[in-house]
């Protein structure tokens, strides 16, 4: 069984998901262990970050699976029941717990349920510069990107979140709505933050604990809003220099490796529910 009910979720709370671009597990899960991310803590299971599979190994390609409902798989044996599912005959990991869609994508099923979709835009595929970089925004009912949003920011993520807590303020409180931010900060050149000139597992970590710290005003502002859905996990994983390897798009370990978090926040009066 999957660990949610998506029908029951469905309509009923606001849904928030965030991929942190490039972000290894092995780096995230060092940060949770020494206490380097404590407001993800504060909403995360009390185990940390669960390990699991990429369904792609760079932006493009793990986006379009995960937007279809493919997302990052649970590294032991399987099937592994999904939270989205497309209507496919002979699935054989959708169950009466998933959340089952005719359209291409879990954006627009929800978005013929009544969600209004909002994507904030991070890596170079959401910039809507090109008709390439147009295909993952334009999924969406409302998209944004800014130069200030992109890689070479290193205010990225501030400026993500503020943009995030202004549209969940000026959205109708009666109308559900699905938030996507695509997370930059966490993509090369990750050493903006830190004290290094090359990117390393150590300023990716730097890059996580930056936007760990930008967190907070989003939480309130969804839970001012009512309850959520939050899903946080990354794409992909990057190589620095294991077995020769460098960068993504690549078959090795610690690109498939990633990071995974599920929890529902409450309304403000509430307290964070973790599964």
């Amino acid at each position: 069984m999957v660990d949610w009910d998506m029908n029951q979720i469905v309509g009923g709370r606001d849904i928030f998901v965030m991929t942190l671009d490039t972000l290894r597990y092995d780096v995230a899960q060092s940060c949770w262990q020494r206490g380097a991310t404590p407001n993800l803590a504060k909403v995360m299971p009390a185990t940390g970050w669960q390990r699991r599979h990429s369904p792609g190994s760079f932006t493009y390609s793990a986006h379009q699976a995960i937007f279809a409902g493919f997302l990052p798989t649970p590294v032991g044996p399987g099937p592994h029941p999904r939270l989205f599912a497309a209507r496919f005959e002979g699935s054989e990991t959708t169950t009466s717990e998933t959340f089952v869609f005719d359209e291409a994508t879990w954006i627009e099923g929800l978005a013929a349920v009544g969600y209004h979709t909002v994507c904030i835009g991070g890596v170079g595929f959401f910039n809507k510069q090109t008709a390439l970089c147009r295909v993952l925004p334009g999924l969406f009912s409302e998209s944004h990107w800014s130069r200030e949003m992109g890689v070479a920011s290193a205010q990225s993520m501030e400026t993500q979140v503020q943009l995030a807590v202004d549209r969940l303020g000026e959205s109708p409180a009666d109308r559900r709505i699905l938030l996507f931010i695509n997370a930059s900060a966490i993509h090369q050149p990750n050493c903006l933050f830190g004290m290094q000139t090359e990117d390393s597992c150590s300023t990716q970590a730097e890059a996580l604990q930056y936007v760990d710290a930008c967190l907070p005003p989003l939480f309130e502002a969804l839970r001012r809003r009512g309850p959520s859905c939050c899903l946080i996990f990354s794409d992909h994983g990057t190589a620095y220099g294991e077995d020769g390897y460098h960068g993504h798009r690549l078959a090795h370990q610690v690109v498939w490796d990633v990071p995974y978090a599920q929890f529902l926040l409450d309304a403000v009066e509430g307290e964070a529910a973790n599964v």
